[in-house]
C-alpha cells in the first residue's frame, strides 16, 4: 500500500532521536536525506501530555519566518521510544505497555488531527517462533511475552485508526552506535573472559541500526505505508552474532554454542523470528545488505579493546 506521490517528509520529530539507539540513528539518517529534523527526548517534552506536543510542534513551525523557505508545516512523527527491557516487562506490565502500546495510540490521535505522516518502530516478538520460515507482514502473531504482546498493542491501536500515512516497521536484533546493545555486551564480556556461552537455537534477523535508519528514509520517500518487515538480508541464531563480532574484533574469547535450556530467561524468547523482507525490498527500491556487512562496519568503529 502506498501514497500516490513520491516524496520525503519536509519536517520531522524524532521521538527518541536524542539518545535512542535506533532514533538517534534515524534523526541523523532524515537530516542528511535533506529533512529538517527535531530529534526529541523526554526531558524536551512529555511524550503523555497530548496538549505539550502540541505546543511543541507548534514551536518548532513557528521558529521560521511564516512566509521563508522553511516555512512549510510538520508533516511527520517517527516514533522510536519503546521499553525493550524483555524480562523486566514480565514484572513490570504496566510500564511496558504504556510505552509500548498507550504512547503510540496517543501519537496515532496526534497525527490523525494535524494530518501528519506516522512512523512507529515494532519487534519481530510478537510472533510466537513457531513458523518454520521467515514470518511475512501478514502472518498471524502470537508474542510468547509482555513486551511482545505490549508491542502488538501498539500495532493494533495504530491499525485501528486507519491513517493514510502510517508506517509501522517490525525489526529485530538491533545493533548501532550510541547506545548498549547485544553486540557491544558481547565485546565488552569477551575482552574480559576466555569463554561465552551463548544460545544457538533461537533465530532472528540481527540489523543494524544505521541500515535500518536508511530503510527507513527510503521507505518514506517512496510513501510506502502500512505494516512492513525492516532488517537486513540474511539470519542468524544469537551464537552465530556473538561468534562473527567476536571474530571481527580479533578477541580470542572462545564462544560456545548452548540451547535455550542452558540460558534460561524469564520471558519466554521465540526460537524463529527471522522477518520476511520482500515486501519492503520492492517497496525500498534496493535490497539492505547482509548483517554481516552490517556488523563488520559497526565492530570497526569500535576502539581497541
Amino acid at each position: 500500500m502506498s501514497l500516490p506521490a513520491t516524496h520525503l517528509p519536509k519536517k520531522a520529530l524524532v521521538l527518541g532521536g536524542k539518545n535512542g539507539l535506533l532514533g538517534r540513528a534515524v534523526a541523523e539518517a532524515l537530516t542528511r536525506a535533506g529533512v529538517e529534523t527535531l530529534p526529541v527526548s523526554s526531558a524536551d517534552v512529555d511524550y503523555f501530555d497530548a496538549d505539550a506536543l502540541d505546543d511543541f510542534l507548534d514551536d518548532f513551525q513557528e521558529g521560521h519566518e511564516p512566509d521563508g523557505p522553511d516555512s512549510s508545516p510538520i508533516d511527520c512523527i517517527i516514533n522510536a521510544v519503546a521499553y525493550t527491557q524483555v524480562d523486566r516487562a514480565e514484572d513490570q506490565p504496566e510500564e511496558a505497555y504504556r510505552l509500548n502500546a498507550s504512547l503510540p495510540a496517543l501519537l496515532g490521535v496526534l497525527a490523525e488531527e494535524r494530518e501528519l505522516r506516522l512512523v512507529h518502530f515494532s519487534t519481530d516478538f510478537v510472533f510466537d517462533g513457531k513458523k518454520g520460515a521467515p514470518y511475512l507482514p501478514l502472518d498471524q502473531p502470537n508474542p510468547l511475552s509482555v513486551y511482545g504482546a505490549s508491542k502488538l498493542a501498539g500495532e493494533e491501536a495504530l491499525m485501528a485508526l486507519d491513517l493514510p500515512g502510517l508506517l509501522i516497521l517490525r525489526t529485530a536484533w538491533l545493533f548501532g552506535p550510541g547506545k548498549m546493545n547485544f553486540v557491544q555486551r558481547i565485546l565488552e564480556l569477551s575482552a574480559e573472559r576466555q569463554e561465552l556461552k551463548v544460545v544457538a537455537d533461537q533465530f532472528g534477523s540481527p540489523t543494524g541500526t544505521a541500515d535500518l535508519a536508511k530503510l527507513t528514509v527510503a521507505l518514506l520517500k517512496n510513501n510506502a505505508t502500512g505494516l512492513l518487515h525492516a532488517a537486513n538480508s540474511g539470519q542468524a541464531s544469537w551464537h552465530e552474532l556473538a561468534a562473527e563480532a567476536v571474530r571481527l574484533a580479533g578477541l580470542s574469547c572462545r564462544v560456545l554454542a548452548i540451547p535455550t535450556s542452558g540460558y534460561p530467561t524469564k520471558a519466554p524468547r521465540p526460537a524463529n523470528s527471522v522477518l520476511d523482507i520482500t515486501d519492503t525490498v520492492r517497496l525500498a527500491g534496493y535490497t539492505p545488505r547482509h548483517w554481516r556487512e552490517a556488523l563488520a562496519e559497526y565492530v570497526s568503529s569500535f576502539p581497541t579493546i
